[in-house]
């Protein structure tokens, strides 16, 4: 399948694809709205049609046009007057400026270039709101975009700067290689060296353990990202502990993926179907990074090679020390520690495509 190419398109003005690109990329943002609220909670992206969560409103066409429904109505459902977070016009609008921009950077020389783009930033902005949010990115962006990737090489070489879909598709299986394997090796790394983090609570407050997450008064936490061992094991001393036929007090837990503790009591994790908690602090097998930020680097590595994905690495770190740092000394070090880096990677990502590369290899050709 060809892509369309900017010489095909000269009959129309450069800058009327212009308004297309940033139109398009305000429903796009409105498409990634509905994402970013339901694909964290494993709800269908397609059912039920746009509706507002507090009433169950279904908000028909003409009330759900992007940037300007949420400005017509100030911000507020038109059916119950409940508060509509300005995050739903952000996302439109930093989609629609993301579309306009990748236009503007890549449409002279290649429309398909320009739309790939589009693409890659789109799945930036969803796993860097859901990130921010919940501390997870789904495995629709990771997985997928690393499949995406792969084929977007194939069928737009320009990607990758070569000039057959061979030599694209050799450069893509690189960059998922090198940028997953090099995000998995600083995980392990960090496993080694840090080992464990304790979170102090609120007194009393209540931990639940679900089947595929651990959920604290403040964040939910997949499982994948503690149990990398089998020998990982979630430390806490409960005031009182919940299970479906019997309950514990003041007893000390160590759950493992092999094994359940409580006192002197043990069970097999698979076997206990609810486990809630009452601690004032708990203790998690801590990494450098989760292994969504691996799948996520592997999915960028897809689109921009392995230098590209270097790069990102390199430059997500000194931007994540420079936001550590402020906040240190903001007075606000708590927070560092509840932000997640995928949106860091993010960013350093799309510095590299609107002109990382010239950058390093002017830094290169001056020494």
């Amino acid at each position: 399948m060809a892509l369309p190419d900017a010489q095909t398109l000269a009959a129309v003005p450069f800058h009327f694809w212009s308004v297309v690109f940033f139109i398009f990329g305000s429903l796009v943002g409105s498409f990634l709205n509905v994402c970013i609220h339901r694909m964290p909670r494993n709800l269908s992206v397609v059912n039920p049609p746009s509706h507002c969560p507090q009433c169950g409103y279904a908000i028909p066409f003409y009330l759900n046009i992007p940037l300007v429904t949420w400005l017509y109505l100030r911000g507020k459902c038109a059916n119950c007057q409940a508060a509509i977070s300005v995050r739903y016009f952000i996302v439109e609008l930093l989609t629609a400026l993301a579309f306009l921009s990748c236009w503007l950077g890549f449409g002279h020389a290649s429309a398909g270039q320009a739309i790939v783009y589009c693409v890659v930033l789109a799945g930036f902005i969803a796993a860097t709101f859901i990130d921010f949010e919940h501390f997870i990115i789904p495995d629709e962006i990771t997985l997928g975009g690393i499949a995406v990737g792969f084929v977007c090489s194939f069928l737009v070489p320009a990607l990758h700067g070569t000039r057959t879909a061979a030599e694209a598709l050799r450069e893509s299986f690189w960059g998922i290689a090198v940028g997953g394997g090099l995000v998995y090796g600083i995980l392990r790394l960090g496993k080694v060296l840090f080992g464990r983090q304790r979170f102090e609570l609120e007194p009393d407050s209540r931990v639940i353990f679900l089947e595929t997450s651990l959920v604290l008064p403040d964040r939910e936490v997949p499982y994948e990202e503690v149990f990398y061992r089998k020998s990982d094991t979630i430390l806490l001393q409960a005031r009182r502990l919940e299970m479906i036929d019997r309950c514990y007090v003041e007893a000390p837990v160590r759950l493992s993926p092999l094994k359940l503790k409580v006192g002197e009591d043990e069970f097999d994790p698979e076997h206990v179907r609810h486990l809630e908690a009452r601690t004032s602090e708990i203790t998690i097998p801590r990494e450098a990074m989760g292994f969504g930020d691996v799948k996520f680097m592997a999915a960028i590595g897809a689109f921009i090679g392995w230098q590209g994905a270097v790069f990102s690495l390199m430059a997500s770190a000194i931007v994540g020390a420079v936001v550590g740092v402020t906040l240190i000394v903001c007075r606000k070090r708590e927070w560092s520690s509840r932000l997640p880096y995928g949106p860091y990677i993010a960013l350093a990502a799309t510095a590299w495509i609107f002109g990382g590369q010239r950058l390093v290899l002017a830094w290169l050709a001056a020494r």
